[in-house]
């Protein structure tokens, strides 16, 4: 069974790798978002999501690279009490998704090359540390997205960005942080090997649970105005 999963890993991780290439190759020549961090955040979805990933930039993402804004404003500019559309929670989720890649792809590669553990377990270290690393590049997302729509100083935009990434960062490392717990002590019963690709494709599911996790999330934060529809 292991033999299998791996190659099914490998396989998973190619087609991740080649929709990274696909959508970053479209977007380098010429398909700009009207959002620029959205530049990053495609590219990054892909690496986890591979072919839902690519439907979903064909079907809604690359269409916006052209668009107009992304919010209803009223005649004062200012946001309408408006339910977001499924595209609307979808973008915004995947947005929080991809500082989350990043951040973990960073903390699990840095935990497994310094071999830091937590009560004897590097999963333990690596959850601090993507943690951390994953809400930095969130907020950073968060906020490369609402300084320019809103117009607002820089310290008015990191507090608006902490208050918009916060929760929909939790709901994601609990989807996240739950599969690979599962993975960990119930599939496998023992941990990983953080260079092995097997590793890899369970964080590439645990990445799809963690959108799952955080859509209600990004539903009620961009339907409050906390968020920015992207």
């Amino acid at each position: 069974m292991t033999d299998s999963l791996e190659w099914i890993a490998v396989v998973s991780l190619v087609v991740a790798f080649v929709s990274f290439v696909v959508v970053a190759g479209d977007i380098a020549l010429g398909r700009r978002q009207h959002m620029w961090i959205m530049n990053l955040v495609w590219p990054l979805t892909m690496l986890y999501a591979g072919p839902i990933g690519l439907w979903a930039y064909y079907s809604f993402g690359r269409r916006k690279a052209h668009g107009a804004g992304h919010a209803m404003t009223d005649a004062r500019g200012s946001m309408k009490p408006k339910s977001p559309g499924w595209r609307a929670v979808a973008t915004g989720t995947l947005h929080c998704g991809s500082g989350c890649t990043l951040g973990d792809i960073v903390g699990e590669s840095l935990v497994g090359a310094a071999g830091w553990t937590l009560a004897g377990k590097a999963m333990w270290a690596a959850w601090i540390v993507d943690f951390l690393f994953a809400y930095f590049f969130g907020i950073a997302f968060q906020y490369f997205a609402i300084k320019p729509m809103r117009q607002l100083r820089p310290a008015q935009a990191l507090i608006a960005a902490v208050k918009a990434d916060t929760l929909s960062l939790a709901a994601w490392q609990i989807g996240m942080y739950g599969w690979m717990a599962i993975a960990t002590f119930a599939i496998f019963e023992r941990e990983l090997d953080k260079s092995g690709p097997l590793f890899w494709f369970m964080m590439q599911i645990a990445m799809l649970c963690g959108f799952v996790t955080s859509v209600p999330a990004n539903w009620w934060l961009i339907r409050a105005g906390i968020k920015e529809r992207m």
